[in-house]
């Protein structure tokens, strides 16, 4: 969390940590969430734009990386959802921050249950990693359907059909502003420089935050020196989901919290270990707990439906993982062992499956998603 240690002698003078000091010294210090913006998405230096982040190579696994099982459930999950829409002929199946393609890959091959359900789809994979496309595109070479990468959700695939759509660890990129109680009022969060020209979090008590009301409704419990954290307005994909004219489901797996509580939950990893955010911007990891109250909030219309959270074990349970991983141990005698550890990580109460949660989000109209 960034309000640990941070460590003078591991900080490290990054391309982009020079960058933003130079920003910092000409035009003040930034909120948290530029802060988190840039270090993900910075046109030349962001961690999103050039690192290839993934697996025991990278920096963190993610649970397709884990085990087969899960893409695949997902997949099946897919070919639920796509039933209780009518079996439409033609479908945006979508993906959020798709990785490696490795959750897409096992998904498709799990739809070959249902041939029909290939001929449908439509794979939209979002994504600003360069270094990842090109791995999606490997791990997708023999598909078997229409592939495509737009730049925004706006633009993906055929924009009146029926939409789909998958994030898993997506939300956790989110950028979020923070704020201080005081014991007069808020303040925001800002990430400026020290005396030593290091960069520092601060707290600008000069500029009002508009946002107050909304913190004393949601954190009504914060006392003075508590840090609290909101979504950031200026990111819009949330919102972009809600356009879809069509029909549309969407899944969100993540760790994070169901309530709105206090509390800072920033966190940055690099090498598969954790360090301060301010420590290496733009080459460490840098994300946040889902606060799922609050994407409950941001989703909620009259157009829309929203199904749990529930934990992420409960889940893969109703999707029937044990029977899955079962099946897949018999067939491969001598990867059972592997595919039972992984699967127990999966679903492992003090880990996982306890601290990821799932999101169902559909149109109004459709009945309860699948393992829900």
């Amino acid at each position: 969390m960034s309000g640990g240690l941070y460590d003078q002698n591991v900080r490290r003078d990054t391309p982009l940590a020079l960058k933003l000091k130079d920003r910092i010294r000409r035009d003040g210090p930034l909120r948290v969430d530029q802060y988190l913006e840039a270090c993900l998405h910075d046109a030349s230096h962001g961690y999103y734009v050039n690192k290839a982040v993934l697996g025991t190579r990278g920096d963190f696994v993610t649970a397709p990386d884990i085990s087969q099982v899960f893409g695949e459930l997902i997949g099946l999950w897919c070919v639920a959802t796509w039933q209780q829409m009518g079996e439409p002929a033609a479908f945006n199946l979508v993906e959020f921050g798709p990785g490696r393609g490795t959750l897409m890959r096992d998904a498709l091959r799990a739809l070959r249950v249902r041939p029909k359900i290939l001929q449908a789809a439509r794979v939209v994979l979002l994504d600003t990693s360069g270094p990842l496309k090109d791995q999606q595109k490997s791990a997708l070479a023999d598909a078997g359907v229409p592939v495509s990468w737009p730049g925004k959700l706006v633009h993906a695939g055929e924009p009146n059909l029926p939409a789909i759509m998958i994030g898993n660890e997506f939300l956790d990129t989110e950028p979020i502003e923070q704020f201080v109680r005081l014991e007069s009022g808020w303040a925001i969060r800002t990430v400026g420089l020290d005396a030593q020209g290091q960069l520092t979090f601060a707290i600008d008590q000069n500029n009002p935050v508009n946002a107050a009301r909304d913190l004393d409704r949601r954190f009504p419990s914060a006392r003075a020196g508590d840090i609290c954290e909101l979504y950031s307005m200026d990111h819009d994909v949330l919102y972009a989901l809600l356009q879809v004219p069509s029909q549309v489901a969407a899944l969100f797996i993540d760790y994070g919290h169901p309530q709105s509580l206090p509390g800072d939950t920033l966190q940055a990893i690099r090498a598969h270990h954790y360090e301060h955010p301010l420590t290496s911007p733009g080459e460490a990891d840098i994300t946040a707990q889902v606060d799922f109250a609050q994407i409950t909030d941001t989703l909620t219309s009259p157009n829309t439906a929203i199904d749990g959270p529930i934990t992420q074990a409960e889940f893969l349970g109703r999707l029937g993982i044990i029977e899955r991983a079962s099946k897949l141990m018999s067939a491969n005698p001598a990867k059972a062992g592997e595919i039972e550890a992984g699967v127990a990580r999966l679903l492992a109460p003090s880990g996982m499956g306890s601290r990821f949660k799932v999101l169902g989000v559909r149109s109004a109209r459709l009945p309860v998603l699948p393992g829900f």
